[in-house]
């Protein structure tokens, strides 16, 4: 689906189901709105359920400040209309209240990108815009002012988070990112120290890696067409689990030994469809398509391994938490945990990038999941549906542990009973 394509109606209602159903606000609360190329402004109204929008519900407002609609302009419409005269390169913007965020926003600190490289690409440095009376004028100022200065993401105090692009789905991915990048923060300050990313550190995501040979494929058997539903579904799946964001996640799967496919780079996971995944074959992409950053890795993995079927990388915000900090990620918690799991090695910052064969060394069927440092969380399966049930459990048993420790000393099932473990499941 081209999102672009759809009227700009269609799209404040599609966006506006992501952020509430996605639990980043409530149904009275946010704003999205779009500017359109005649100057005119479509915005969500004021006083109606953000989780039951309809098309007919968006209010269009006209240069001259006349309205068209059913319904009132959104209360907030003066700081949309002050951001896009401060910023005539903005098409739209997108206001919410994400819990993580505004929990940053009352704590008067502006949640830090450089943890993740996507995070940082995407959402670039966080600008900050002073408290004021919401809907006022003032308010309006304040956070224009800010976006006058460069910023495309702004936090506002005691209040939220402001998000301008150069389409309301570039804007939302940024307050999309920005909430998971706030997530994985809370969660790993109950761990320790927060490592972050240097300039140089980041500056590998930028190369491109996946500008492989093309190549014209000659038929698409059925067993082809099956597996790229599979892999969509599972992506979509993981956006509803929220395992995966709309600028994040990686699946791949094994065709025979010498293919596979990947999902793309740089296309929005809540609308990937099968056409888009790109077959990979001996090394060569599909023509004109453009496989994810990793494919590298992947490609070495799947020669090493023939066993695997499927490789899934993300960021979660619990199991990402342990990729930012230095805490060991024990294993050891509930059975599940330990037998699907195994225990969780670390990898160094860029090494998908850089040195993909050492990934292939250390990822195996034994060795399923791994954590690369500042970056995401690894998964490897006999199918789509193994690698997914790690990335989960990953997840879940992250947030057990981080939640524990309000509880107390985290108890780890004892070595006898993971010898137990082991023999009854056949894991040695």
């Amino acid at each position: 689906m081209n999102f672009h394509l759809l009227h700009p109606r269609d799209q404040l209602v599609a966006i506006m189901n992501r952020i509430y159903y996605n639990g980043m606000t409530t149904l009275s609360g946010g704003n999205l709105s779009i500017k359109d190329d005649d100057g005119s402004i479509w915005i969500t109204p004021t006083g109606v359920d953000k989780g039951r929008l309809r098309p007919n519900d968006m209010v269009h407002v006209l240069p001259d400040g006349s309205v068209e609609g059913l319904h009132r302009p959104s209360s907030e419409f003066p700081f949309h209309r002050a951001i896009y005269a401060h910023r005539p390169d903005l098409k739209a913007v997108v206001h919410a209240h994400p819990p993580a965020l505004v929990s940053f926003s009352i704590a008067r600190e502006v949640p830090a990108t450089t943890i993740i490289p996507q995070a940082n690409r995407v959402c670039g440095t966080v600008g900050y815009a002073p408290y004021a009376l919401p809907g006022s004028e003032t308010l309006g100022a304040n956070i224009a002012a800010t976006f006058a200065e460069g910023y495309n993401s702004v936090l506002l105090e005691n209040h939220g988070i402001a998000t301008g692009g150069d389409s309301l789905l570039d804007a939302f991915q940024r307050l999309e990112t920005l909430d998971c990048c706030a997530r994985i923060l809370i969660a790993a300050r109950k761990l320790g120290p927060v490592q972050t990313l240097t300039d140089e550190q980041l500056a590998p995501f930028d190369v491109v890696y996946n500008d492989l040979p093309e190549f014209q494929p000659d038929a698409h058997p059925s067993r082809v067409r099956e597996l790229r539903q599979v892999i969509v579904e599972a992506v979509y799946r993981a956006c509803d689990r929220y395992l995966m964001i709309s600028t994040e996640g990686v699946v791949s799967a094994r065709l025979d030994e010498d293919s596979f496919l990947i999902t793309p780079t740089g296309k929005d996971r809540r609308t990937v469809d099968a056409e888009d995944i790109v077959l990979v074959r001996e090394g060569q992409r599909e023509k004109g398509k453009w496989p994810s950053r990793s494919v590298q890795m992947h490609q070495a993995i799947y020669q090493n391994h023939p066993a695997i079927r499927s490789i899934m990388i993300a960021q979660p915000p619990h199991a990402t938490a342990y990729a930012i900090t230095k805490t060991s990620f024990d294993t050891r918690t509930i059975p599940e945990s330990f037998i699907l799991l195994r225990d969780v090695v670390r990898l160094d910052h860029g090494t998908q990038y850089t040195r993909p064969e050492s990934i292939a060394a250390t990822l195996s069927l034994e060795t399923p999941v791994m954590l690369l440092t500042n970056d995401s969380v690894v998964t490897a399966g006999k199918s789509v549906l193994d690698a997914f049930d790690r990335l989960e459990v990953a997840e879940y048993s992250a947030r057990s542990l981080i939640d524990a420790q309000v509880l107390g000393r985290m108890v780890p099932i004892d070595d006898q009973d993971i010898d137990q473990l082991e023999v009854a499941f056949s894991l040695k």
